[in-house]
């Protein structure tokens, strides 16, 4: 799925910090707070591991689902869902290393596929 153009300029006017959910191979859910984010390519989102440790444990478990929560200017909510994947090389990793501030470690990079986009209960895409 393509991220549509709407949800780009909205990203442009998040504020704050993204809330990151994963599951657990066991269901357990782990939620963090994360500023070192970014879009990528069509359909990523990606988040910079610089402290992570239960939501890489979930993430390289496998098959691990996800969703990410943003927040605009104006208030307005967005939830991307899909699945996740661990990049701790390759292209979206070196994307990562160029934004990621140089005073935090950038262990690996979480990139959420993403296949649902909300705004409250509207489905926007797909």
């Amino acid at each position: 799925m393509k991220i549509p153009e709407t949800i780009r300029e909205a990203w442009e006017h998040r504020e704050g910090p993204i809330v990151l959910s994963t599951v657990a191979g066991d269901g357990t859910p782990n939620i963090i707070y994360a500023t070192c984010v970014s879009l990528y390519g069509e359909n990523r989102l990606v988040v910079a591991d610089n402290y992570f440790d239960k939501t890489r444990t979930n993430i390289k478990a496998g098959e691990c689902k996800g969703a990410a929560l943003f927040m605009t200017n104006d208030k307005k909510a967005y939830q991307l869902k899909g699945s996740l994947e661990y990049h701790s090389a390759g292209p979206v990793f070196e994307d990562m290393k160029k934004w990621n501030p140089p005073t935090h470690p950038g262990h690996g990079a979480a990139a959420l596929v993403i296949k649902e986009i909300y705004t409250g209960a509207k489905r926007l895409a797909p």
